[in-house]
């Protein structure tokens, strides 16, 4: 009977939603036909409203365009022909080097060989190989003469290399110049100056983008969705905000405005300042579902980032002073590459908690290109070796931190740690190698990869020359709508989009906007960033100079104290020697308050020691408060001079605060030293305190 019942109200609710569905969809407005008509509306108002440029001073810009071009085709080829000339000379040196060197040193070996024979099978294969390096050799002084003389010949030419290239970069210079000029004849400064157009360029933008056809796809869920477009294209200030950030995802606007109006609801806050560009970022990133990338263990967990979850993290951990002082100032366009990430809202938590615990000194750095992603210097050990001991209860970033990687997994690791302290970044390869680049307030950074030029970026500006150049004329703030402005009447009057000079061969308004964008770089004077850690990319200590931050050292951090029950208390930094940082062993600032003791991966070994008083000769059981980033961990321990030190087992405490176990150790009344010293591969340990408990007959008789 309750089956029946179940079953009937379940025929009656299907029913009801297909007849709900069937009025809606019998009541529904052609929404792909307004939408279309009010995109052709818009391109005739536009149209009318962008002035006819003469086709004289057309015809002088695209002549110094081509000019330009011209030059840097010349440029090209007399760098590759100085790059011929550069080879010949390498292949003499390996002629030489490798191959008469190698064969000379293969006939010293061989005669070594022959001499020292006792049997006539050894000295029948030292003969062999002997003749072997003698034809090698042969060989060798043959292909050097012949390489010598190409050489000699690509010398002679090589003046005359040299000219050409000068002569094509100063063709450039005057070309560039030129060009400058034509742009200025086009007289179109006062256009692209003015915000008269900018909401109704910014509506046809979003309309071109999402299509109508795919905003009716999103209206025809309800009216709810109806509403939320219809706001969106009657919010001016909305629309062009959307613009400049370059857009929704895929075209998905309806998505977008989906997320945004739920962040709106969940946060009185969102709605103005900083929080509000956040929103709007996240609706944007997010209008296509991000995958999330969470630990294999966690087969419950949601497959995609939750947007509003993850704008309620970064709101909770920017009233809480945890992101970076930066990122209060961020545009729209910045805070998509702080939302981006696969990582779980948790993960963002956990690092932050790690790098504040364990390196607290990698947060307060004042080298910008360091601060954060400093933690891949450090702490990620470069090798795939260990890869294989990836914890399936670990998040992928903390097995990076766990076991190190090679460069893919370091760049990840140092993408990561910079979004979870809000800080813009993007993925920046080259050939052969992963890298990262990211926001500073002086401008954008390579890290761990060669210089701007190099490679390219996983954004709409593929080169990474281009990403570079958007981000300095975006710096200059109101000056960088020229550029948008000019791009978005090429979007109106049909062209291609190309977005930088060396991702393709820009139609008119795409080039004026380029352009524009090059000239407002130079206008102001913006500095280019040099790489950082391009030697730590696949090694795993630097060679760059790392600075060391000071601190003071209180009378309370270099003092042990004991209480009432005879415990004794030793603060890390309480060290009898060594007595300041020395680049292995470092003192910093503290997150529980006061200081800490970092010994580092790198730079060998060294001992440290704590002198004390206890006020009773007996065993103690001896923990210490630590944090560690990997598995496998231990200090030695001598106390007062032993001869056998004891092993003390650090716990793998993910980044975070933990106690060791205890070990018992016996200590005489009055002066006494611990000797800490570590062996073999270490990986950093830091080090709050110490804590010598006395041991009860009672307890040692348990």
């Amino acid at each position: 009977m309750r089956t029946n019942t179940i079953a009937k109200l379940l025929i009656l609710m299907v029913a009801h939603a297909i007849g709900t569905a069937s009025a809606w969809a019998a009541n529904e407005p052609d929404d792909e036909a307004r939408y279309a008509g009010q995109l052709e509306e818009l391109r005739a108002e536009l149209t009318e409203a962008v002035p006819t440029l003469k086709e004289r001073k057309q015809a002088d810009y695209l002549e110094a365009h081509g000019a330009e071009k011209a030059a840097k085709a010349d440029i090209v080829a007399a760098q590759q022909r100085l790059g011929e000339v550069q080879t010949a000379a390498a292949l003499v040196a390996h002629a030489k080097g490798k191959w008469i060197g190698g064969a000379d040193r293969g006939i010293a070996q061989a005669n070594a060989q022959l001499e020292a024979a006792t049997t006539s099978a050894e000295r029948e294969a030292a003969q062999a190989e002997l003749v072997k390096w003698e034809q090698n050799r042969v060989d060798g002084v043959a292909a050097l003469e012949e390489r010598q003389a190409a050489l000699d010949a690509a010398e002679q030419q090589k003046p005359g290399y040299e000219r050409d290239l000068a002569d094509a970069q100063k063709a450039l210079v005057r070309a560039q110049a030129q060009t400058v000029k034509a742009i200025k004849g086009l007289k179109v400064n006062r256009l692209l100056s003015s915000d008269e157009l900018d909401a109704r360029l910014a509506k046809y933008v979003v309309l071109l983008e999402a299509t109508p056809r795919g905003l009716a796809a999103f209206t025809q869920q309800g009216e709810a969705q109806r509403k939320l477009v219809d706001d969106m294209l009657a919010d001016e200030d909305l629309l062009v905000q959307m613009a400049v950030a370059d857009g929704a995802r895929d075209g998905k606007y309806g998505q977008t405005m989906g997320i945004y109006r739920a962040i709106l609801d969940a946060s009185p806050r969102a709605h103005a300042g900083a929080l509000q560009r956040l929103a709007l970022a996240i609706g944007l990133e997010h209008a296509v579902p991000r995958p999330q990338r969470n630990a294999l263990s966690r087969t419950d967990a949601p497959a995609t980032v939750d947007p509003v979850a993850r704008y309620l993290h970064f709101e909770t951990a920017f009233l809480a002073g945890e992101l970076d002082p930066g990122f209060e100032t961020l545009t729209v366009w910045d805070y998509r590459m702080v939302v981006d990430g696969e990582e779980p809202d948790e993960v963002l938590t956990w690092g932050r908690e790690m790098l504040r615990s364990y390196r607290p000194d990698h947060i307060s750095t004042k080298d910008y290109g360091w601060r954060y992603v400093a933690a891949v210097r450090t702490d990620i050990r470069y090798g795939s070796q260990d890869n294989q001991y990836d914890r399936d209860d670990l998040q992928f970033f903390q097995n990076i931190l766990m076991n190190g990687g090679v460069c893919g997994r370091r760049a990840f690791f140092g993408r990561f740690i910079l979004r979870a302290f809000g800080v813009p970044t993007t993925a920046r390869p080259q050939r052969g190698h992963a890298a990262l680049a990211h926001w500073t307030p002086d401008g954008w950074v390579v890290c761990l990869g060669g210089g701007w030029g190099s490679g390219w970026t996983s954004t709409r500006y593929d080169r990474d020359l281009d990403f570079l150049a958007t981000t300095q004329a975006r710096a200059t703030g109101e000056e960088f709508l020229q550029i948008k402005r000019a791009q978005w009447i090429g979007d109106v009057l049909g062209e291609k989009r190309t977005f930088g000079l060396l991702s393709g061969e820009p139609a008119f308004w795409n080039g004026l906007a380029l352009y524009r964008q090059r000239s407002i770089i130079e206008e102001a004077e913006t500095r280019t960033l040099a790489a950082v850690g391009e030697d730590i990319g696949e090694a795993n200590e630097t060679k760059e100079p790392v600075d060391i931050a000071e601190v003071s050292l209180t009378d309370a951090d270099r003092t042990a104290v004991v209480d009432e029950s005879g415990v004794i208390t030793i603060p890390a930094s309480a060290t009898s020697k060594p007595l300041q940082s020395t680049g292995k062993i470092i003192f910093m600032d503290s997150n529980l308050g006061g200081r800490q003791l970092h010994y580092s991966r790198n730079g060998g070994h060294q001992e440290f020691e704590y002198t004390f008083d206890a006020p009773v000769e007996g065993r103690y059981a001896l923990t210490a408060r630590v944090v560690t980033p990997s598995w496998k961990q231990s200090l030695l321990l001598a106390v007062n001079d032993a001869a056998h030190p004891v092993e003390m087992l650090l716990p793998f405490t993910v980044g975070t605060w933990e106690s060791t176990r205890p070990i018992e150790i016996k200590l005489v009344k009055g002066t006494n030293v611990l000797r800490f010293s570590r062996q073999g591969e270490v990986k950093g340990v830091t080090i709050k305190d110490f804590t010598l408990t006395p041991v009860r007959a009672s307890q040692e008789h348990r």
